[in-house]
């Protein structure tokens, strides 16, 4: 068995044959967590989770790229539609959240990839999107979630972030998708948290060193995800990107990890079981 930790099967991309793709899946033995994005996202992921006895899972969460900060526009293709949020309804997600299908928080976080350009407006963006993640980490608290964390070019300001705030910091979560340096995957690291790695580890990024990472990453810390639709694996040949391909992921971290790819997913699968008690 392999678990993908995070997909979006509740993507638009998978609207036409998305039963197709879960079925797949399941019948290779390859479960998924479907991960909210906004409300919509995240109660699609609920709704298509309890249509399955086992095998399929769903997070609930605001993501930082879907609040509507009235400081910056938006491209609609990276936010899953137009579902922006001015505000994190407290209640509404926590009401979403009494399924039993919900296993975690997120993905929330921080992310600077689109920005305002003046200083006053950057560091008013950069409050807002504090301010939700303060929320959020509060119902993760209350509810008793752990975490998946998206931070994109924002990995010093999450991590301070985090230190600054030990009343809310999670004390069980994964840093998903993680592209940062070797200090900063130590300082997760040092929190306790997961690292999740994907088909990213495959590009070329200036001052990311994914191999380096992996290598500094203990088994016992690490998760294996695809962040379908996106980053389809280059062996998959799809443009794509689907919770089978998940096995591509876990052969180039085993070969790196030098172990085989039998033990990489016994270990993947028992680290997401724990991390999200399924």
């Amino acid at each position: 068995m392999i678990i993908d930790t995070h997909s979006h099967l509740n993507f638009n991309a998978f609207n036409i044959d998305r039963e197709k793709v879960i079925k797949r899946s399941l019948e290779n033995n390859i479960w998924m967590i479907n991960v909210g994005t906004n409300f919509e996202t995240s109660k699609k992921a609920v709704e298509i989770a309890q249509k399955y006895e086992k095998g399929v899972f769903s997070s609930i969460g605001l993501h930082p790229i879907n609040l509507d900060t009235g400081l910056v526009k938006m491209k609609i293709d990276e936010s899953e539609g137009s579902h922006f949020e001015k505000e994190f309804d407290y209640q509404k997600y926590k009401k979403l959240s009494q399924s039993k299908k919900v296993i975690a928080m997120g993905e929330i976080g921080l992310d600077y990839y689109w920005k305002p350009k003046t200083k006053r407006k950057l560091e008013l963006f950069k409050e807002k999107q504090r301010t939700v993640l303060c929320q959020e980490l509060e119902l993760a608290r209350e509810l008793n979630l752990p975490v998946i964390f998206h931070c994109r070019m924002a990995h010093p300001d999450l991590i301070e972030f985090l230190e600054k705030n030990p009343s809310i910091k999670s004390k069980k979560a994964v840093a998903h998708s993680f592209v940062g340096s070797l200090d900063e995957l130590k300082k997760y690291l040092g929190f306790g948290y997961y690292i999740g790695f994907n088909g990213i580890i495959y590009k070329k990024i200036e001052g990311v060193n994914f191999e380096e990472l992996i290598k500094n990453t203990p088994l016992e810390k690490l998760l294996i995800e695809t962040d379908c639709p996106y980053l389809a694996p280059p062996q998959a040949n799809k443009e794509r990107n689907e919770p089978i391909f998940v096995k591509y992921i876990a052969q180039t971290i085993a070969e790196i990890k030098k172990i085989s790819l039998e033990e990489l997913a016994e270990i993947t699968t028992k680290n997401a079981k724990k991390l999200f008690r399924i």
